[in-house]
């Protein structure tokens, strides 16, 4: 049986680092370093999903105008065009989306509200109990 992503929610917590459109690139990435996160969801009025920002999304800003991409506001740098899961979608499907569309953090979104986030590290653990349990599953089957 696949995982789905309210399992993993269940497990880890729902807890997720957002920021609003305004937060600097600067202070985005002081919480990123601070919390030892990759991303941070980008919100907006009603904790509604506008944008994600991640170490990418960094580079690119201070690649492009150096240390004054540190004062942009995160609207400007952010991806904007963001994937979400849902609490169905099953670990196979987000592994899927995350490799096809190189992203190693999806929000979860629920009634049109951030719910959660998923990262790759998240899935990988995930899909790995998932295979010791079958192992044993298996081993227990063959010694009856």
């Amino acid at each position: 049986m696949t995982s789905s992503v309210k399992a993993i929610l269940d497990l880890k917590g729902r807890d997720v680092i957002t920021a609003g459109a305004n937060t600097t690139v600067a202070e985005a990435a002081a919480i990123l370093s601070k919390k030892k996160i990759g991303a941070i969801v980008v919100v907006g009025m009603e904790n509604r999903i506008s944008g994600m920002f991640t170490e990418r999304d960094l580079v690119h800003a201070i690649a492009k105008r150096g240390k004054e991409g540190l004062d942009q506001p995160l609207s400007q740098v952010m991806t904007s065009k963001v994937y979400r899961c849902h609490e169905e979608t099953t670990v196979n499907e987000l592994m899927e989306l995350m490799t096809s569309r190189r992203f190693r953090h999806v929000p979860v979104e629920s009634n049109g509200k951030l719910a959660g986030i998923i990262s790759i590290g998240d899935v990988v653990k995930s899909r790995i109990a998932e295979v010791e349990r079958e192992a044993e599953d298996i081993k227990a089957y063959i010694a009856g």
